[in-house]
């Protein structure tokens, strides 16, 4: 399994999945197991989750600091 893969294709569902995105905010551990399709310890699903909420945050905050510099062009 590539966890970098995972990652992505569970940021990429989180931003497109509005149901999902409020599953994952709720109980991350269950939302990202059910698209693992694969039961690890807790400790091992939260590293991922940290890595999903963190680049979530840095991806965020790239589109804030996109719309500055959209707005500054204009």
């Amino acid at each position: 399994m590539d966890i970098k893969q995972k990652i992505e294709e569970i940021i990429k569902k989180i931003k497109n999945d509005k149901n999902f995105e409020k599953e994952f905010k709720n109980n991350p551990v269950k939302a990202v197991e059910g698209i693992l399709g694969v039961d690890l310890p807790d400790d091992k699903i939260m590293q991922i989750v940290d890595g999903i909420k963190a680049k979530i945050s840095v991806d965020d905050v790239k589109d804030k600091i996109g719309d500055i510099f959209g707005k500054l062009k204009k």
